[in-house]
């Protein structure tokens, strides 16, 4: 899904759930927020839309619009 694009952009750092395990996203990387993820799937961005073989998360309303036509 994350199409060559850094975990990051997938990962929800503003989750409660991020937050309750305290940790520091600065040490974090690709690997470590995916396995995250894996286990927890409120750590993932939503919505995840894919549109024209193209993922996108978090996109908002105006966003889809757009993408939509």
């Amino acid at each position: 899904m994350l199409q060559d694009k850094p975990a990051s952009e997938m990962f929800n750092f503003r989750s409660p759930s991020f937050k309750k395990l305290g940790l520091n996203k600065e040490k974090l990387d690709n690997d470590d927020l995916i396995e995250l993820m894996l286990k927890e799937p409120r750590l993932v961005r939503r919505p995840v839309v894919r549109i024209d073989g193209k993922v996108y998360f978090s996109a908002d309303k105006t966003v889809l619009e757009d993408l939509i036509g």
